[in-house]
């Protein structure tokens, strides 16, 4: 068989939402271009996405497989027992499964393991610590700008962690035709997120901020980006869904909710405003004007005290009076999103560190065996538990499933679904009276 630096690398891209889907599969054709198509796979969970939000994110023609993370690893197992072993695996998840898809490849003792690729999907400003040591183990994390590389291996060195396998790039989704206003269009977007705001009253203060600027400002288009429709799932689970808030509001004719992919939005936005969503590195990154709100304060909770020193903060009262914010040059480039400030790699170039060191992982002898921060002598309190929630033993019998079981699992889990979205938020507001 020919060796992995003689033949098209075969990558496989692990994920468990719809937007690291979309980070995994665009990391994965960055760092290794020359591969073949990436071998698609999520997570079976509360957050899997539908088909309808894996296609929106519009980064691949084949749906990825479904899988639990046991069926994950046997599929690993059994490639390379095929001799189609995967040569590179993108872990687009959640700190806590990555860590324990770690010790399950550790476990698989593969002659020749893949090498293992995993980062962030956008803004870090929460569980840094944690979820960086969580990650801890695999050959590359990813680190979407200069100034989160510099924080990532701080935090490793100030545990006594080996910082080698941080590496700079960007976040793979930026991109987009620059900015250019078009005359007869006035489009603000509100890009919201399904974990901030979280309380009734703070959604409910953005909606009606967002109706009256509309009633101000009737020649411009107001629209509310939402990721997900009414029974969809997302990484976070949404209390008081927009769609819902919205129906106990008057709103003006120009006042809309909006789906769809966040470039295409993108293409006919005059002003972005969000609270702290990625959007508004994308939108920064296409010198789009941005907004990000501190109506409801700035705070690590909400994750705007990351633009603090970028000059974005401001409000509805002086966005209302027609106060456009100026982003800082310097915090720009910082945040891999500058283009042509000092200092700052070009955005075409942002992934070259990444695939220089898969290239030469993979060129190498064979890699030595995962070697975590977290384990039981550093965290023997701590991490049985983070595994103990995955369960992950691919010696267990394989469970032969007939179509009617199949059938029976799928409402099962429809119903979970259902109980952990819908009835569970009821319970507990009901409880609070």
């Amino acid at each position: 068989m020919p060796s992995r630096n003689q033949r098209a690398a075969r990558v496989a891209v692990l994920a468990d939402s719809d937007t690291r889907w979309k980070w995994g599969v665009l990391t994965a054709r960055r760092i290794a271009p020359d591969s073949t198509v990436p071998t698609g796979f999520v997570l079976r969970g509360r957050a899997t996405p539908t088909a309808r939000q894996l296609a929106e994110t519009g980064v691949s023609d084949t749906a990825p497989r479904e899988v639990t993370g046991t069926e994950f690893l046997r599929e690993v197992r059994d490639a390379a027992g095929r001799g189609e072993g995967y040569d590179v695996i993108v872990l687009a998840l959640v700190g806590g499964t990555v860590r324990a898809l770690l010790q399950g490849l550790a476990e698989l003792a593969l002659e020749r393991r893949p090498v293992l690729v995993t980062g962030y999907v956008g803004v870090v400003y929460e569980k840094l610590a944690d979820g960086l040591l969580l990650r801890h183990g695999a050959d590359v994390v990813l680190a979407n700008s200069r100034h989160d590389a510099e924080r990532f291996r701080a935090v490793y060195e100030g545990v006594g962690a080996d910082p080698a396998a941080v590496v700079e790039a960007a976040l793979p989704f930026l991109g987009g035709a620059p900015y250019m206003s078009e005359t007869g269009r006035d489009t603000l977007v509100f890009a919201a997120q399904p974990s901030v705001p979280v309380t009734r009253a703070e959604r409910a203060h953005v909606l009606r901020r967002l109706a009256g600027h509309a009633r101000l400002h009737p020649g411009r288009e107001v629209l509310l980006k939402l990721r997900s429709k009414p029974g969809e799932h997302t990484t976070h689970l949404e209390e008081f869904p927009y769609q819902k808030l919205v129906r106990d509001l008057p709103v003006p004719p120009n006042f809309r909710l909006v789906y769809g992919h966040m470039g295409e939005v993108l293409d006919r936005t005059d002003l972005l405003v969000t609270v702290s969503s990625t959007a508004a590195l994308e939108a920064l990154h296409r010198r789009i004007p941005t907004a990000i709100l501190t109506d409801l304060g700035v705070r690590e909770a909400l994750g705007n005290h990351h633009f603090i020193g970028s000059g974005l903060l401001t409000s509805f009262d002086r966005l209302d009076r027609g106060e456009v914010p100026v982003p800082d040059e310097r915090w720009l480039s910082r945040q891999g999103v500058g283009v042509g400030g000092p200092g700052t790699v070009p955005y075409e170039r942002a992934f070259d560190a990444a695939r220089e060191r898969v290239a030469a992982l993979l060129a190498g002898p064979a890699l030595p065996p995962i070697a975590p921060y977290y384990t039981a002598e550093t965290a023997g309190g701590y991490l049985p538990g983070v595994l103990a929630r995955h369960r992950l033993d691919v010696t267990a019998p394989e469970p032969r499933e007939s179509g009617v079981r199949r059938i029976v699992r799928e409402v099962a889990r429809g119903a979970y679904r259902h109980g952990v979205q819908r009835v569970a938020p009821v319970i507990r507001r009901l409880g609070e009276l």
